[in-house]
């Protein structure tokens, strides 16, 4: 199984100045643009900051920092705006392995590419969840 790494621009909203460009693992299973809590103070004060408990995958909870608002631009995908979760990680060979989830992914317009490990544009964004009126109602035609 390959691993798909790619350069994502993060920045704090609030504080601009505090921004970083960083090389971040895919990885669909995780749900947030997931950083080590070891590096909360390079991007400087946030708006909003919740602890939060999150699952892994060997089904341990862990606690977590959820902050925002922060723009998050995936390379050669358009920006997007939303909340970065800082965890205690345990750096490997003493480099820490910061995760891309699969919110920013879908917000960015972005298909993870499996077979060919590369990320791709998605054509159209995700709407079909929304309840709309049969074709010709909103018109007053049906």
């Amino acid at each position: 199984m390959g691993r798909i790494v790619t350069t994502v621009d993060v920045q704090n909203v609030m504080e601009p100045s505090f921004a970083k460009k960083l090389d971040i693992l895919v990885d669909t299973g995780a749900s947030h643009l997931t950083l080590p809590r070891a590096w909360k103070e390079q991007f400087g004060a946030f708006q909003g900051e919740q602890e939060v408990e999150m699952e892994t995958a060997t089904q341990a909870v862990t606690p977590g920092l959820v902050c925002g608002p922060v723009k998050i631009q995936v390379e050669g995908f358009r920006p997007v705006y939303g909340e970065v979760l800082f965890i205690d990680m345990t750096p490997a060979n003493g480099e820490y392995e910061p995760l891309l989830g699969y919110i920013p992914l879908e917000q960015s317009g972005v298909a993870v590419d499996l077979v060919g490990h590369r990320l791709l544009p998605v054509q159209y964004l995700d709407l079909k969840s929304v309840n709309q009126p049969p074709q010709g109602a909103a018109a007053g035609l049906g």
